[in-house]
Formats: C-alpha cells, structure tokens, sequence
C-alpha cells in the first residue's frame, strides 16, 4: 500500500507541482488549503507524512501542529517562505520535524519526504520489548514512552529517536551532521539548526534543570552526547 502524504498550503500552483511529484515518487497525494481544512484530513486520513505550510487562511500552520502535537506523532515538514530564524525555530518548537524554506527544489524536498517516512517506519520495526533505565530515566522502545521518577514525559517521535540514539551511544560524541544523518535520516542535507532546537526541547522535557543538564550533554565545537554517569 503506498504512504499518505498530505500537502497543506493555500497556493494552488505549489500544491500543483508537489502533488505531481509526490504521484510521480509513488505516493498517494492529499491536499489541503488552509489551516481548518488540513487538521480535519490529518484526523479523518491519518497520513503518513505532512507538508504543512506556515502562512495559511483561517488557521496559521503553527496552530495547525501544535494541535497535530497534541493527538498524533505524524512526521511534519513545515514549508515556509519566511526568511527569519524565528518562525523555522517556532515550528520546531511546536514538534515540527524539519523545515524547507521556500523556493525550494523539489529534488530536495521528495528526499527530505522519503527520509522521514522511511525514519518512521525503521523506528516503528525496531519498537521491541527493550527496556532501558539511565538515572531516574526509563526508556521503553516497545510502548514509545520516556519516564523520570515514573511520570510519563509527553515526548514526539523525533524526540524519541534523538534521545534512543544517544542513549544507545552513551559517552558517544557526535556531531549535528552525524545527528542528522542518523536521526533524521539525511545523508546530504539539513539544516543543524534542526538538531539544536530538536535538543533543547528534549532537554526541557527530561532535565530537572535544563540550564545545567544531567543527561543530554554538549561538548562544546563538536556535538552532542548522552552522559555515562547518569
């Protein structure tokens, strides 16, 4: 059965281009054209993949994926035509997976889409029953669920993913670029931003003090790694 990917944007000519080469790649195509209208498809279709413009009628695509957050862990790249740091920030911080800012090349946006889909599915094969407890943190790959003295941690999948794959390497330094490669997927593009913001979210989740981390620790012009003593 071919993926779902659901393409949410108010501009018909790109909704156009991509919807032909997402058919062309082999997906089955779902459009949307404001905000309402692509949260009601993201609940009545369950796609596997969501392309989510920012700049939207009746619904901004910020609301849209903080109220996706909230029920599902669907990958979302959001698609942008804004330039400043701040909105690409603000829809990681709302549990976007990733941006692309437009215009961009469709070569590059069908590899971003067949990363994250292809992520999902290897993270959800490799759900066992493996159980982990680091500290006061218990990781649970088979329900997905991230635990601190017992209390469930609220965390996305990408979250997951980062945390898993570190605490897998404890003591294990590795890079932004490595991070991207092994967490998201993309072997030649991305944008490191994406691992810093990705990081610190985790970290408001997990850390008592997320100031002075005890799990998630950076070692400072080369990466990111979990710590050996917690």
């Amino acid at each position: 059965m071919s993926k779902k990917v659901l393409v949410v944007d108010d501009e018909k000519n790109i909704v156009d281009i991509v919807v032909f080469n997402l058919k062309k790649e082999g997906y089955e195509a779902l459009t949307a054209f404001d905000g309402e209208e692509g949260l009601k498809k993201v609940l009545d279709e369950d796609p596997d993949l969501i392309l989510l413009d920012i700049m939207m009628p009746k619904m901004d695509g910020f609301e849209v994926c903080k109220k996706i957050r909230e029920k599902k862990d669907t990958p979302i790249i959001m698609l942008t035509a804004r330039a400043e740091e701040v909105d690409k920030v603000l829809g990681l911080e709302l549990g976007a997976d990733d941006y692309v800012t437009k215009p961009f090349g469709v070569r590059e946006l069908m590899a971003r889409v067949k990363a994250n889909i292809r992520r999902k599915d290897q993270s959800d094969e490799a759900s066992t029953g493996t159980t982990a407890i680091y500290g006061d943190i218990l990781i649970d790959s088979k329900r997905y669920e991230v635990k601190r003295n017992g209390e469930f941690i609220n965390l996305t999948r990408r979250e997951f993913d980062l945390i898993k794959f570190l605490a897998n390497q404890q003591g294990q330094v590795f890079s932004r670029e490595i991070l991207l490669e092994k967490v998201w997927g993309y072997e030649y593009f991305g944008d490191v931003r994406t691992v810093d913001v990705t990081v610190r979210r985790l970290r408001s989740k997990i850390e008592e003090n997320p100031e002075y981390p005890k799990y998630i620790l950076t070692k400072r012009g080369v990466g990111y790694f979990f710590s050996e003593e917690s």
